[in-house]
């Protein structure tokens, strides 16, 4: 029995489709593409990150110089990323860790392998130790269709204003979507920035599809918790990236919150103890505890549940970031920019009347959620000469 020549269209069609996947009918791409970087946490280290079409090798050459040979190499790993969508789009993830690193020193480096090579990038390495003063583009909420903070950025990271990068949550939107192509264009569309700065992350609700599998596999965030939750110091700053989704998806586990909130106590715990040596403690998670605007969301309509917990008692921060003294706690997902005195279950804890960041008796909240509209870069500086004073 000869099958009907629809069936033969239609199975025509689908083959196209699937060869298409990567993009293209020709051979998949060995040339390394999406390259980005993240600290790993380890003073004198970066990490480099891209992806392939196929598998190969995973090098990075670097050296001091803007031209000619690249005399220092690292060789790392690649794992195969399947996304969840109907074609189940294979990626493979390319991590290289860069160690001996000299601090505050630039580097010129390329990644891949003799199959293709990407473009030269530039970065300068950390500077090691607390007595400095780094310099963070903080925002969230960045989309690939509205991208309306990425040439100011592009144009601030060439000049050298910032040395590092807090993306708070909500990226593309989604980088699932499309079977994740709007993933794939995304991660080009931010290269210019995150191939020189290290570009730090936190989730974000529009991460949720698939167990949030495609921000886990992208992005590369210090310690053993996927990037889910993780910190790492810098300069005068002890950073905490921690998921506010957890208390949302519960159908991913329960247990996440209970892990996370006990993670996060030790880890407090831990920077209390180091705060001669580092006295500021950061925060960033992308749903806030407090907002402003009216659009029916969790922290206008009704009770926070990462300020009071599950249930309004079980598992919530506000109490835990006020108990271990956290300074700033970074937010998106409103989009919009607020800032907010310094507060305490809705109380004002000014430092005083005329200097009200300088040592105050409570956190200072920073909700920078609209990366997709007017441009909020959120560039704080820290400066523990002068105290616990915040410059905002």
């Amino acid at each position: 029995m000869h099958p009907l020549p629809g069936y033969w269209s239609c199975y025509c069609l689908l083959l196209l489709f699937s060869l298409g996947v990567q993009g293209s009918l020709g051979a998949p791409s060995a040339a390394p593409e999406q390259v980005h970087l993240s600290y790993p946490g380890e003073p004198g280290s970066m990490t480099v990150t891209w992806t392939t079409w196929v598998p190969t090798r995973s090098e990075v050459q670097f050296g001091l110089q803007p031209s000619g040979p690249l005399p220092l190499r690292a060789q790392g790993t690649f794992v195969p990323f399947v996304d969840g969508g109907i074609l189940r789009r294979k990626l493979y993830i390319h991590r290289v860790t860069l160690r001996k690193l000299l601090p505050g020193v630039q580097y010129v480096y390329r990644c891949g392998s003799a199959q293709g090579w990407s473009r030269r990038f530039r970065f300068r390495a950390l500077k090691n130790g607390a007595h400095w003063s780094p310099r963070l583009a903080v925002f969230g909420d960045l989309g690939a269709d509205n991208p309306k903070a990425v040439p100011r950025l592009r144009r601030d990271t060439q000049q050298g204003m910032y040395d590092a990068v807090l993306h708070v949550g909500d990226f593309a939107y989604n980088l699932d979507q499309d079977n994740a192509r709007v993933g794939d264009r995304f991660m080009r569309l931010i290269e210019p920035v995150a191939a020189s700065l290290p570009y730090m992350t936190c989730p974000g609700n529009h991460e949720e599809r698939y167990n949030f599998s495609n921000y886990k596999a992208r992005f590369s965030m210090p310690g053993d918790n996927e990037g889910l939750w993780y910190s790492w110091d810098l300069g005068p700053a002890h950073i905490i990236s921690f998921s506010t989704e957890v208390y949302f998806f519960l159908h991913y586990g329960r247990h996440l919150v209970q892990r996370q909130f006990r993670w996060l106590e030790s880890d407090l715990q831990k920077a209390n103890k180091n705060r001669a040596a580092r006295p500021w403690i950061i925060t960033m998670g992308h749903r806030p505890m407090y907002c402003s605007n009216a659009d029916l969301d969790d922290c206008t309509r009704h009770e926070s549940k990462v300020r009071k917990g599950l249930q309004g008692k079980l598992y919530g921060l506000e109490d835990l970031f006020y108990k271990y003294g956290v300074d700033l706690q970074l937010w998106a997902h409103e989009h919009s920019y607020e800032r907010l005195w310094p507060i305490y279950n809705y109380q004002v804890f000014n430092g005083s009347r005329e200097m009200p960041y300088t040592n105050p008796r409570g956190p200072v909240h920073i909700i920078t959620g609209s990366a997709d509209g007017k441009i909020v870069d959120d560039v704080w500086v820290v400066r523990p000469l002068f105290g616990r004073r915040m410059y905002l």
